[in-house]
């Protein structure tokens, strides 16, 4: 046991600089779990191996920032969705662009490829989906049904169907064969970011935005689990090899859901931030995540991790073979895969699919092939390349190589001691937080927790009860830690991460107080109780302030606009409701007008000042909405000559653009001094500086 204990359970595997401006979205190849493509607004492809921050191929050729990204089952093949809703298929194998198509009228927003044949489906913001065949230009079907964005979809195991989620908060089943809508599921409350089938079952999961995963039943058209134990959005999903579980990737989190019964079976801090995808191989789950113009990936060691009704001990290998019947003993129908491949399935399409769409009716020969001159695929790293990508090119008298598990970090003492503790911790304004804080003891993940019915919603995060520590036997104090060296520089303040390792409101220390002799005594059940209440009637007092607060902003926001809200929200002097302006607003770039950046600025510049991420976060977020939005016209209108004449509208947009102006030049002078730190603050306040250069040429 004492082995079992000196590694992590969940820990990064890597974070490079991946494209030269800010990355759009990333994917894993499923298969292997071994290879990453992100995209980004440099309108390049890039192609890693995971735990390899050397770049093996870079694909370019898009025209518009490359917002989509998907392998194949073989990952041979990669589908590429952009800005201008152009989809690029690359062969891999080869290093070449296979086939540009066109079709449709918005960004890229999912891709899927049929588990068999060479058909790729497509959605878009646009509302519609299309199927394609790889082989020929041009779409098969398309598919009209959704009232709002479509952000995913997942062909079922037999290829038979087609599911897709999007902004209108349903999930939509089709028949490729019938080439018609089977049922829709209308039970979420916000929109539907991930889909996933069940590898063996008639069942299908959904993760939404209202932080609830749903599993319907494909027979009887029903919902078999509303699971509700996020805390965020759920990003992406994932079944388990075998099926036995769900997992369920939200910020900083990943959670493994069980059904039939519905509960949460375990809870594993990783801190990889908005993870995008995930991937499972050799019993160990991968994460990616992206940030400004970098990418990270994340391991989690399932052997660690409980997946199933029964207990998981630390260091004990768990069976990933199937189970005999399905879970809760319900007799669900599995899919009967095909021994052919799909074009014997006869995918309907309109009488006339064979022939070419409007879309490439207009392209002319000379212009696919001006598109295969643009496009083209650089092999950076050719070891790489041939080892991953042209193992079947040559005959090898060897077994072929196994892929082994990554290893894991040696586990900190701290972390070894308390690494089976709670670690979701509450937003708290800047004045109560500091005086909470506890001492650092490092995490890893969270006890299991039965999920609340769909009738009793969970609590928020600020308002969980977080559970005692074991006070089963006496635990030796923690180790002094030696005073890190003093640098000649002035040291940065601590910033408090986002996602904290210690309970707030808990220190360990008060469980072990020192004895006349030095020894650490036992406290009793009351005496431990006592010091878990510590601060609970003042907390209460706090939130409860705080949700008075915000009803006061909400109801001005109803009766007289963002702007008046956003001033309600200055009054109250507590950052901590700013931001909770602020991130909502930043949500939706619409809701932005000259005016709520003349206020906001002032905020801007205390919260990238501030000890706390999530508050560094918010006031990134907002200023480069406002650098990308009104930088030009704050520019132009200062630029401009007076006016011949009174203007009143002229002289009050001048004098507001001058007071932006003058805010932005001080939020300037903040940026340029926090650009000197290290790490991922130090990167996020540089490229900050790259997007306010215009201001030292501003008048």
């Amino acid at each position: 046991m004492a082995a079992a204990s000196a590694t992590k359970i969940s820990w990064r595997l890597q974070e490079f600089e991946a494209h030269t401006s800010r990355v759009s979205c990333v994917s894993l190849g499923k298969s292997s779990g071994r290879l990453l493509a992100s995209g980004g607004e440099d309108c390049r492809v890039n192609i890693w191996s995971v735990s390899k921050a050397n770049c093996i191929m870079s694909l370019s050729g898009h025209k518009k920032p490359v917002e989509c990204l998907h392998f194949n089952m073989s990952e041979e093949l990669l589908a590429t969705g952009s800005q201008s809703g152009a989809i690029r298929v690359w062969d891999l194998e080869a290093a070449k662009m296979l086939r540009t198509l066109t079709g449709h009228k918005a960004n890229i927003t999912s891709l899927g490829f049929h588990p068999f044949g060479d058909f790729l489906a497509s959605s878009s913001t646009d509302t519609n989906i299309k199927l394609w065949d790889v082989r020929r230009k041009g779409h098969l079907y398309s598919y009209k049904g959704h009232t709002q964005a479509v952000r995913s979809l997942a062909f079922s195991p037999d290829g038979k169907w087609l599911a897709s989620a999007g902004d209108d908060h349903t999930v939509k089943l089709w028949d490729l064969m019938q080439a018609k809508t089977i049922s829709e599921f209308t039970a979420h409350g916000g929109a539907v970011n991930a889909i996933q089938f069940h590898p063996n079952e008639y069942l299908l999961a959904s993760g939404s935005s209202d932080r609830s995963v749903k599993l319907w039943d494909l027979e009887k058209f029903s919902m078999v689990a509303s699971l509700e134990g996020d805390a965020s959005p759920v990003r992406c999903i994932l079944f388990s090899p075998d099926g036995s579980c769900l997992f369920s990737g939200s910020t900083d989190f990943l959670r493994v859901y069980g059904w039939e019964p519905d509960c949460c079976l375990d809870s594993v801090a990783v801190g990889w931030g908005r993870v995008c995808d995930l991937a499972v191989c050799n019993e160990q789950l991968i994460g990616a995540s992206h940030q400004l113009s970098s990418v990270a990936s994340y391991v989690v060691d399932l052997k660690r991790v409980k997946t199933s009704a029964s207990p998981a001990l630390p260091g004990i290998v768990q069976s990933q073979q199937p189970s005999a019947e399905p879970k809760g003993g319900a007799l669900r129908r599995s899919y009967e895969r095909p021994a052919t491949a799909c074009r014997s399935q006869g995918v309907k399409c309109s009488s006339d699919a064979d022939r070419r769409s409007p879309e490439v009716e207009r392209r002319s020969p000379s212009e696919d092939e001006a598109d295969e001159k643009v496009s083209s695929a650089e092999i950076h790293n050719a070891e790489d390349y041939k080892e991953i990508f042209q193992p079947k090119n040559a005959i090898s008298r060897t077994p072929p190589k196994v892929l082994e598990p990554f290893p894991a970090p040696p586990e900190d003492e701290l972390s070894s001691l308390f690494g089976r503790h709670v670690h979701n911790a509450p937003v708290i304004p800047d004045q109560q937080q500091a005086s909470l804080l506890a001492s650092s003891t490092p995490v890893q993940r969270v006890e299991p927790t039965v999920v609340t019915c769909a009738k009793h919603p969970p609590p928020s995060a600020a308002g969980q009860v977080f559970p005692a520590l074991p006070l089963s036997e006496p635990l030796p104090p923690p180790p002094l830690l030696p005073p890190l060296p003093q640098t000649s520089g002035k040291p940065h303040p601590k910033i408090f991460p986002i996602a904290r390792n210690e309970p707030i409101g808990l220190n360990v220390a008060d469980f072990l107080p020192s004895s006349p002799d030095k020894r650490p005594a036992v406290l009793s059940d009351d005496e431990a109780l006592s010091q878990i209440r510590k601060g609970h009637d003042t907390m209460c007092v706090m939130l409860s302030s705080r949700h008075k607060n915000l009803d006061t902003v909400r109801a001005v926001w109803a009766r007289e606009g963002i702007k008046c809200a956003l001033d309600a929200a200055v009054s109250i002097n507590d950052l901590s409701i700013v931001v909770d302006v602020l991130n909502i607003v930043n949500m939706q770039p619409s809701l932005w007008k000259l005016d709520v950046c003349m206020t906001s600025l002032p905020q801007i510049d205390k919260l990238l000042q501030s000890k706390y991420e999530s508050y560094i976060q918010c006031g990134c977020t907002s200023l480069k909405i406002i650098m990308k939005y009104f930088w030009p016209l704050i520019s132009d209108t200062l630029r401009a000559a007076p006016s011949v004449g009174v203007d009143i509208t002229r002289e009050e947009r001048h004098h507001k653009c001058r007071m932006c102006c003058k805010q932005l030049k001080n939020v300037n002078n903040v940026v340029k001094n926090k650009a000197s730190q290290v790490g991922r603050h130090g990167c996020a306040f540089r490229e900050l500086q790259l997007l306010m250069a215009p201001l030292d040429d501003a008048l």
